[in-house]
């Protein structure tokens, strides 16, 4: 099999890197090299911001109309292009085609959205606000905006970025995940297919050194992150000092409370699924399961069900869950693990050893579960990012509404409960950005904002709805009267009136 060599994307066409570093990317099921990314170069970096620049002046006078088409176009290629760049996802992260096509779907919801330009990007006018004159804002573009996207979804990420950014006139500079960019790649040549003009939408490659200079560069305007705590904390910081406008959606430690009046079936079914889908590689996944009062019973048929999935390479249809994306992430896990039982919580089910019939090269973990979990374990302190389930034992909804906030991270949390009324006490009283009811996953549809809060957000504004068309937009406001030709004074007006 031939190895890809992924190439950045400035000024409307692909350009192989000069740079003298690259970096294998490999299927994580065989460990076998499929592509190699480049690290780009300080020249390259400022030639994609370059174009961006000179292409603005041009784009942010494209009609909201064309920029629709555009976009509708665009969301047209990628719903059939679906397996195509599923299979990309499943080669280089090693989840399974299902959740892969899943996840164009989701990345699809926002690309939809963003057809809606034509009725999202409007002003405000008040006719007539103070003695003829009229008042209106204009929602105008920022100039160069940036991305920078974590591995765990290589298409869903950037198009929670770019595609509204554009749509709303902006260029942009795009830096995916050098872990698995082929799928990222692959959308960008569609998004080009679909009519977006050379240097609008730019991708470099690199590492922590490239995502510097995407902060420091003052030709950028706004950068948007998703990723690691460690490293959102860290754009965060110097592209704000760098006087740019930052979000930075970061890391979760996620709980799922189930009441002994949920559906039971239904309840453990999805949580299990958010839990281990993905091998666990999601933002949002519950990774701590909460079981009050009598639904602490249920706990041996969660093990045993946990027990059956089927751990396999991503491109097996019926796998319910594939490989971790690296050797790396692997070791990660497996050492977290080994903590957690040095640290005297009770390995209910463990994922470590896990061998899968034609590929022993695999990074594969099985579901593991931990019981008699404490907050100050690091199994529960840590994001594991893994297919590790901690499991809390309270006695009342107000035990586990109280446990869950005094947690740090604020991204996601869902409850499984028959009674409105504990669904809305929790709604109300958890201290969490994204709630899920009887819904395991609670990322909202994408014309609603991903709303993450406390430590797992640093910025006013998150992706998506109507809070991106804030973040990549600002304000200007208008205050005009016009005379009549012959309406003529010599009248000096020093007050503030209008």
């Amino acid at each position: 099999m031939s190895v890809r060599e992924i190439p950045l994307f400035i000024d409307g066409k692909p350009v192989r890197s000069e740079s003298s570093e690259w970096r294998d990317v490999v299927n994580p099921a065989t460990q076998e090299v499929v592509s190699r990314v480049p690290f780009a170069t300080e020249a390259e970096v400022e030639r994609a911001v370059a174009s961006a620049k000179d292409a603005f002046r041009e784009w942010r006078k494209v009609s909201l109309a064309q920029r629709m088409r555009i976009m509708l176009k665009f969301q047209a290629l990628v719903r059939e292009h679906t397996k195509e760049l599923a299979a990309l996802i499943t080669e280089e992260h090693g989840k399974t085609l299902p959740d892969a096509e899943g996840e164009v779907g989701r990345g699809l919801e926002v690309i939809e959205h963003a057809c809606s330009i034509t009725s999202l990007q409007l002003g405000e006018i008040a006719e007539n606000a103070a003695g003829g004159v009229n008042v209106y804002s204009l929602n105008q573009p920022l100039g160069v905006g940036a991305g920078i996207t974590a591995f765990n979804f290589p298409v869903m990420l950037p198009c929670f970025m770019f595609p509204l950014a554009i749509a709303t006139g902006n260029t942009f500079i795009l830096k995916p995940s050098e872990q698995d960019p082929s799928s990222t790649m692959r959308l960008v040549e569609l998004a080009h297919e679909a009519g977006i003009p050379a240097g609008v939408l730019n991708v470099v490659h690199g590492g922590p050194d490239v995502a510097n200079m995407i902060c420091d560069h003052p030709d950028i305007k706004a950068v948007s992150f998703i990723g690691s705590t460690h490293v959102g904390t860290h754009i965060y910081s110097r592209a704000g000092a760098a006087g740019k406008r930052v979000q930075s959606m970061m890391g979760a430690k996620n709980h799922c409370v189930i009441m002994p009046d949920a559906n039971r079936s239904q309840a453990i079914n999805n949580m299990i699924g958010s839990a281990f889908g993905a091998a666990g590689q999601r933002c949002m996944a519950n990774s701590v399961l909460v079981l009050v009062g009598k639904a602490r019973e249920w706990l041996p048929e969660i093990i045993e069900k946990s027990k059956n999935l089927k751990v396999g390479p991503g491109i097996q249809r019926d796998a319910d869950l594939g490989p971790l994306v690296s050797p790396q992430a692997l070791k990660r896990v497996v050492g977290l693990i080994d903590k957690g039982e040095k640290e005297g919580a009770t390995l209910a089910l463990d994922g470590r050893g896990c061998t899968v019939d034609g590929y022993p090269e695999g990074n594969f973990v099985g579901p593991t579960i931990f019981t008699n979990v404490k907050p100050e374990m690091t199994i529960y302190k840590e994001e594991v990012f893994g297919p590790v389930l901690c499991v809390v034992e309270v006695d009342t909804l107000d035990d586990a509404i109280e446990f869950i906030n005094r947690n740090p991270n604020g991204n996601g949390t869902s409850i499984f409960t028959g009674s409105g009324w504990a669904a809305r006490r929790f709604e109300n009283d958890i201290d969490v950005g994204q709630v899920g009811i009887n819904v395991p996953i609670p990322v909202p549809v994408a014309f609603f904002s991903f709303t993450g809060s406390r430590g797992s957000k640093l910025g006013d504004l998150g992706p998506n709805g109507k809070q991106a068309i804030q973040f990549w937009t600002q304000t200007k406001t208008v205050t005009a009267r016009w005379y009549e030709p012959d309406n003529l004074s010599d009248e000096v007006n020093t007050t503030i009136s209008m």
